[in-house]
């Protein structure tokens, strides 16, 4: 993992706060969870999505794309009941004192939070059950040589209509490379063009309910 200064303002996002103290990427123009209710938005796209927490077991591999405020490895640590891995890619990781600001917004949450960003800057980051590695930089760059192998994916970058590079086939063609047989995604989109890179890449894409006013969502399984 890349090492973190908060030193340095250019290494951080840009950010907006809404009321509800939800950041908003200046960059994209798009929040870093919903406005409707982030933990809930989680909880329905990235684990019921991927089926979780009944498929953990001890080593279960989570991989997630747009790591951002560290929500979904919050609420991943929240209902494991084993040891887990995670490995998050961001490009532009949050400020501790950022970090310390979204987090407000999940109180339930405080103390998971607070061992996230004691940890913040290290090799490895221990968050509950959780053993969490944050690959950092251009997500182009770095996930072409990750050699590791996940059993879910956590598909969460800014909208694929605002950062389009996050989700083109190239991508999604490492993720299917990256996932075990039987391995799944989820992911709060539905768009066209990401479903079918996806299902190029070697998953069964359905559509699902979305979270709020989102009609739809997408997960997958590879096969």
């Amino acid at each position: 993992m890349s090492a973190l200064s908060d030193h340095d303002p250019a290494c951080h996002p840009q950010l907006d706060w809404r009321e509800g103290g939800v950041p908003v990427s200046t960059c994209f123009d798009d929040p870093y969870f919903s406005l409707a209710g982030g933990l809930a938005e989680t909880r329905h796209v990235f684990l019921d999505g991927n089926d979780l927490p009944a498929r953990l077991r001890p080593g279960f591999h989570v991989a997630e794309l747009g790591f951002g405020t560290g929500l979904n490895c919050l609420a991943l640590a929240q209902v494991a009941a084993v040891p887990v891995i995670m490995t998050s890619f961001e490009g532009w990781p949050m400020s501790l004192a950022q970090m310390e600001r979204a987090h407000a917004a999940f109180p339930e949450l405080d103390d998971l939070s607070a061992q996230l960003r004691a940890g913040w800057g290290g090799d490895v980051i221990h968050v509950g059950p959780v053993e969490l590695w944050l690959v950092m930089g251009d997500v182009a760059q770095t996930l072409p040589g990750w050699q590791g192998r996940a059993d879910a994916w956590f598909l969460d970058g800014f909208s694929p209509a605002k950062n389009p590079g996050m989700w083109d086939a190239e991508i999604m063609g490492h993720v299917g490379r990256c996932t075990l047989p039987g391995g799944t995604f989820a992911t709060y989109t539905a768009a066209g063009a990401v479903r079918r890179a996806l299902t190029a890449a070697g998953f069964a894409v359905e559509r699902q309910p979305g979270f709020g006013r989102k009609r739809h969502m997408s997960r997958g399984v590879r096969i």
